[in-house]
């Protein structure tokens, strides 16, 4: 089996979910997030796009339903002893086939939680499941157990987080020299996923972002490639990705003379993560990181220009996102712990002056201050 972590580690993640399965009163827990049974068993797919679920009894039995096309990946990447295969078919339900398997196993009118937020549960899924199920046993949403689980990372996740976080700096590293006049948008952007491919890491949970001229004011990927000008803005926001575990950075490069608007946006990004760090750490909520930066930017008039969120919690994760459930944003009272890897990025896009300026790398958190998990400064880079 090609496992990333031990045995040890593996049982040790079994029993921190069982306990809290216990601690809810959860007989067995249909797992539907790929990034969930990944963590939990090593299981290795893109086959979530397609119906399967990981079911996990109290007792920590689990018995994986899955395609034919999956059955050698869950053998070959997982310790997943029980694979049960559901047959392609015209008008197959495989939900029938999971209401089967949990009759077989003794689960009728069990008290049975499912992830339904996730990639891996389609609104189509989510009520062939409803359809089979709701009357099968004591149903609940158990969307955010082991999302909740994940939050925390053991030293051996984050060793492969420290090496995400040094294939991330790779990255730009690649990119830097061709950025400028002339420069080639396709050409900075292979250059970089070559540079995390080229290190031993792999393809990330989403596009890297590149964007420029005015299109440097979107924060999501598009396709279409074009060539820098002489003065001209490059935004960037990018992952090392190491066994699925992301690190990620963000940055506006300006090609040329920065305007004084430029030069104003980048001095708020600065300013706000420096006052995070002071509040990225235990004591603290993820609501405080983002009441820090909405501060921050309201008092300098940027408002409208601001996002109504500034970062995220980050781990393994699969397409199509890299984002993990948690987020900064207004009100969220997760606290802060220990050993969490915290993506945190400004992002300010002022579309009446057609001028962009992000800024972010990811953080390890301790038991005082965060560690930056890059070797590039935050410092305004101009080509």
């Amino acid at each position: 089996m090609a496992l990333h972590f031990t045995a040890t580690e593996y049982a040790d993640r079994l029993k921190r979910l069982t306990d809290q399965m216990q601690e809810e009163k959860l007989d067995a827990l249909l797992l539907f997030a790929q990034e969930s049974m990944y963590w939990l068993t090593g299981y290795d797919t893109f086959g979530f796009c397609f119906f399967q679920t990981l079911i996990v009894r109290a007792d920590g039995s689990m018995t994986l339903l899955t395609r034919s096309a999956d059955l050698r990946q869950a053998r070959l990447t997982s310790n997943i002893e029980n694979v049960v295969v559901w047959v392609d078919r015209t008008n197959a339900d495989p939900a029938i086939d999971l209401k089967n398997l949990l009759s077989e196993m003794d689960l009728l009118g069990a008290r049975i939680g499912i992830e339904y937020d996730t990639h891996g549960m389609t609104g189509r899924v989510a009520r062939l499941v409803d359809n089979q199920l709701l009357s099968f046993g004591d149903i609940s949403d158990a969307s955010y157990l082991v999302s909740r689980l994940r939050l925390t990372k053991s030293p051996a996740e984050i060793a492969y987080i420290e090496r995400a976080a040094a294939l991330a700096d790779d990255a730009l590293d690649a990119a830097l020299p061709l950025i400028g006049e002339g420069g080639d948008e396709a050409a900075i952007l292979a250059a970089m996923q070559g540079a995390v491919f080229a290190g031993g890491g792999d393809y990330p949970a989403n596009e890297f972002i590149i964007g420029s001229g005015e299109d440097a004011l979107l924060c999501r990927y598009k396709a279409g490639r074009r060539k820098l000008d002489a003065s001209d803005q490059l935004t960037l926001e990018w992952a090392g990705v190491s066994a699925h575990y992301h690190v990620a950075m963000m940055r506006t490069v300006v090609v040329g003379e920065p305007s004084a608007r430029h030069r104003e946006l980048y001095n708020a990004c600065l300013q706000a993560i420096q006052a995070i760090e002071a509040v990225l750490r235990p004591g603290h909520t993820f609501g405080d990181v983002f009441d820090t930066h909405a501060r921050i930017m309201d008092e300098r008039g940027l408002t409208r220009h601001r996002l109504n969120a500034c970062g995220y919690s980050l781990g393994a994760r699969f397409s199509p996102s890299w984002m993990e459930h948690q987020m900064f944003h207004a009100g969220n009272p997760q606290p802060i712990l220990a050993d969490m890897s915290l993506f945190v990025h400004m992002i300010i896009m002022d579309s009446e002056r057609g001028t962009a300026m992000t800024l972010g790398h990811t953080y390890l958190t301790t038991a005082d201050a965060p560690k930056a998990l890059s070797r590039h400064p935050l410092e305004l880079i101009i080509r």
